[in-house]
């Protein structure tokens, strides 16, 4: 990562608070930091330490991809979703979704 990845880090974390509807006091609280400490990993560029990163990344639901291969934009919050999903299936789910979703493009005519 250059160091404009490690700007953006903030930026992705309050985007990702935003979009939860959660206060820098409501998830401060869930992950056990002040405020304050939260609003200076937004704005400021303050780099959490690992377990604090961790806990952002599970409670905002941020695809780790998002932080660690910034390069690789996915804007795309249901596919996100989606994959995020398909790791709690186990192999009779995973052989489910893939018909349906092979039947979904065959009937839209796509190749695959």
């Amino acid at each position: 990562m250059d160091h404009n990845d490690f700007d953006r880090l903030g930026g992705i974390i309050k985007a990702a608070r935003k979009a939860k509807r959660l206060t820098r006091d409501q998830l401060s609280e869930r992950i056990h930091i002040t405020p304050r400490y939260l609003m200076s990993i937004e704005n400021e560029n303050q780099k959490p330490s690992y377990t604090i990163l961790f806990q952002l990344i599970r409670e905002l639901e941020i695809s780790a991809d998002t932080i660690f291969f910034p390069e690789n934009k996915c804007t795309n919050p249901e596919r996100e979703q989606l994959v995020r999903l398909l790791s709690f299936c186990d192999e009779r789910d995973l052989r489910i979704v893939t018909a349906t979703v092979k039947a979904l493009l065959g009937s839209k005519q796509h190749k695959y």
